[in-house]
């Protein structure tokens, strides 16, 4: 944490359900605050939330939103304030207005929270959101083996209501980086259940990381530092929004490599462009019991 702010990493996502209620985002971020309380002012804070309790559901009631907000900020004691809160999903039963309306006057209002985002949407929630809300930032996976989002109308309409997209996954769950050679490879956890890196299709989407890392090395950069600056660099393009991506990393030394920006030239793009027509990723997303495009 102290690496990426050192980097000039200073948007940092979390989840109200990343890890257990007792080691979860907000006890690291409180732990860090209090060690560091000087770098508060400088960390733009993103949490999701809005999952029920014990299933992960998407549940964007009134009741559960409280909840949400209000373990949240218990568990951040105070050290930072609460700068983007976003539902994990969109809950198909509950009103945006309703939803949006608490934050608003609850939370926004009396100066607990800085502004509302969305997460793992599809179009037309955005162009529905932004007539009810304010709308400060919309996080959805995007990568060289995700590129929905560009096709979708998704980044289109961020770059029509001057939203940023945050893209999660830059790197694809790590597969981008080229230290996965094998299904064995794919570190335990949630990754291990995505059927990308199931066999079958894992071997034909290694295809595509084979050509990542020729690019890399033409460039004389690692093959995530490409992947992470494709993502940033689509920012130049006409009709593209802000994109900020959000890499995950669990030592100094790979926050560091992730950090450093590669410029890519537009025949560069035209380039990775080419590759990524001629490919089709193998597997879906996500498991089919998870909700996406919500």
């Amino acid at each position: 944490m102290r690496a990426a702010l050192a980097n000039g990493m200073n948007f940092w996502n979390g989840g109200e359900f990343y890890g257990p209620p007792e080691y979860n985002s907000m006890v690291l971020l409180e732990q860090y605050f209090s060690k560091y309380p000087e770098d508060a002012h400088k960390v733009v804070l993103s949490i999701k939330g809005a999952a029920k309790p014990g299933t992960l559901a998407p549940d964007g009631s009134p009741e559960n939103i409280r909840r949400s907000m209000d373990t949240i900020l218990q568990q951040l004691g105070g050290r930072k304030k609460l700068d983007v809160f976003e539902c994990a999903r969109r809950d198909p039963n509950v009103p945006l207005a309703e939803t949006f309306g608490v934050l608003q006057k609850e939370y926004i209002d009396t100066g607990k929270l800085g502004g509302i985002s969305l997460s793992e949407v599809r179009a037309e929630t955005i162009h529905e959101a932004v007539k009810v809300a304010k709308i400060v930032a919309v996080e959805v996976e995007l990568s060289l083996w995700s590129t929905d989002v560009l096709d979708s109308g998704v980044a289109d309409a961020c770059a029509q209501y001057d939203i940023p997209l945050v893209a999660y996954s830059p790197i694809g769950r790590g597969m981008l980086t080229g230290q996965i050679r094998r299904v064995e490879d794919v570190p335990d956890g949630f990754a291990r259940h995505v059927p990308r890196f199931q066999p079958g299709n894992f071997e034909i989407n290694l295809q595509l990381v084979d050509q990542v890392e020729k690019l890399a090395k033409r460039k004389g950069c690692t093959t995530a530092q490409l992947a992470i600056s494709w993502t940033r660099n689509l920012s130049r393009r006409p009709g593209r929004p802000t994109i900020i991506p959000i890499p995950g990393a669990t030592t100094a030394e790979r926050v560091s490599e992730n950090a450093k920006e590669i410029d890519l030239t537009d025949d560069e793009l035209d380039e990775i462009d080419g590759i990524l027509a001629k490919f089709e990723v193998s597997g879906a997303r996500y498991p089919e019991h998870v909700p996406v495009d919500t």
